[in-house]
């Protein structure tokens, strides 16, 4: 019996928490009335035992973990190969970077500034990069803020790695809780268009599960036939193929900087391996336009690649959630709390702000897709993008996937700052600071003149709303 078992053990606990967050979504009000995706209750119902009696029994979340990032780059390659998924617009996709990085640059200018406070007052032992776990938690998730927060640790930073994972748990809190209460709102307030309040309206969708008498859409078509081969099974086939195209080319990608680029080329490529869902969509995209040049696209059924890719969504968001290490730091516990609350709040207003005057379409469904990331990951984003567009039939996921490719390139400059004032700890030296209060004024800058020249005449219109209608 030398087989493994851990990959079932931790889909069985998934499938369980899942049918269990699927009947209280059908029986409890509470759920219906908010309209919390089963698979968010799923990972909170999880949290707790991964936490406290997992490590009692033997296990660990690595298998969450590693199960979160073939998934999500799984989805992203079933969603590209769908008809249309690469057509989305040039002006929207730039507008979600600058979004982006205009988000990083808010969460970082809070939690220095708040950070510097507490210097000055009532912690003067506190160091001044804490101020980046905002961005880091929020922005980059849990295994960039670990990995980075204990980076620190080597210069007297105490507790970092920790102290990034809390705020990542934080930003959970603030992305199901309160991506779920925007929702809500946006729906009352009219900010979401008619077809996805009517469907939010339903009660299938409010419960979850379709009535007994209640007519079944079509999830799916055969395109082949079941004597030679399942649909699913090709199209499953397809899928993975194509992940091992990504796999192949970021391995071409990253070899020569592993073998010849020393350290900074160790961090790029880790970097790269960080965001391979965005290879992957690319070879997935080029695969398809194979299959249109050999006149074989029609055999790709657009309904079985929605079931595979809202498949490994739901057990990817479990999984996340799940996997976070929930560590108590009493000795941050005030700082933590008052940045926590004062980055939650004005990601919250800035991003509905932002978004109601900078896109030209499906404002609200980009602005949760962009809160949802910039507090918890892209897989709280996804989870929350399926509540009002359940299929992804809007171009919004894709743009966000293109848009995450350009970001990459525009914040390789954030992620040297947010290291420079653990130099000016450990050295004296005051240039690492000015550095790095230049730097974040730069960012400011370059996100306040782009979001100007793309936002026109909206820029500021009815300054005073938080949700702009014309």
């Amino acid at each position: 019996m030398g087989f493994s078992w851990t990959i079932f053990i931790d889909l069985g606990l998934i499938s369980l928490a899942l049918l269990l967050a699927t009947f209280l979504r059908a029986r409890i009000p509470f759920f219906q009335k908010y309209l919390i995706p089963n698979a968010l209750t799923a990972g909170f119902l999880l949290l707790p035992f991964y936490n406290l009696l997992a490590p009692r029994l033997g296990m660990d979340s690595t298998g969450l973990g590693n199960l979160v990032f073939h998934l999500l780059n799984l989805s992203f390659v079933a969603m590209s190969l769908k008809e249309g998924s690469a057509k989305g617009s040039g002006r929207s996709i730039f507008a979600s970077a600058l979004m982006i990085v205009q988000q990083y640059t808010i969460q970082c200018i809070i939690g220095l500034g708040l950070t510097a406070l507490f210097m000055a007052t009532i912690l003067p032992n506190l160091f001044l990069n804490f101020g980046f776990f905002l961005a880091l938690g929020f922005g980059l998730g849990p295994g960039q803020s670990f990995a980075i927060g204990k980076s620190w640790e080597s210069a007297g930073f105490e507790n970092a790695g920790n102290l990034g994972l809390i705020f990542a748990a934080m930003g959970y809190v603030w992305a199901c809780g309160g991506g779920i209460y925007l929702i809500n709102q946006g729906a009352r307030k009219g900010w979401l268009d008619r077809k996805s309040v009517d469907r939010m309206a339903k009660k299938g969708l409010r419960t979850g599960i379709y009535g007994r008498d209640e007519e079944k859409p079509v999830g799916s078509r055969l395109t082949t036939d079941t004597e030679a081969i399942d649909t699913l099974s090709y199209n499953l086939a397809i899928i993975l193929g194509v992940y091992l195209l990504a796999y192949l080319l970021l391995n071409g990608i990253t070899w020569p900087l592993n073998k010849f680029g020393g350290g900074m080329g160790k961090q790029l490529a880790d970097t790269l391996w960080g965001i391979s869902f965005i290879f992957a969509a690319v070879v997935a995209m080029l695969v398809k336009k194979l299959f249109k040049v050999a006149r074989i696209e029609h055999t790709l059924d657009e309904g079985c690649l929605n079931r595979i890719s809202g498949g490994a969504v739901d057990i990817m968001v479990v999984a996340a959630i799940a996997s976070i290490t929930v560590v108590v730091v009493s000795r941050y516990w005030m700082p933590i709390v008052v940045v926590g609350l004062a980055g939650g709040i004005a990601t919250t207003v800035t991003v509905l702000w932002t978004a109601s005057r900078l896109y030209d379409n499906h404002q609200f469904s980009r602005a949760i897709m962009i809160y949802g990331n910039m507090t918890g990951t892209l897989s709280s984003a996804l989870a929350l993008l399926r509540v009002i567009d359940p299929d992804f039939e809007t171009p919004v996921a894709n743009d966000y996937m293109f848009a995450s490719g350009i970001t990459f390139a525009l914040c390789i400059p954030l992620i040297l700052i947010l290291n420079l004032p653990i130099y000016w700890h450990t050295t004296g030296d005051p240039m690492f600071l000015w550095l790095t209060v230049a730097g974040i004024a730069g960012y400011l800058a370059f996100s306040v003149i782009a979001y100007l020249l793309m936002a026109r005449g909206k820029a500021f219109a009815r300054i005073g709303q938080l949700w702009y209608r014309e």
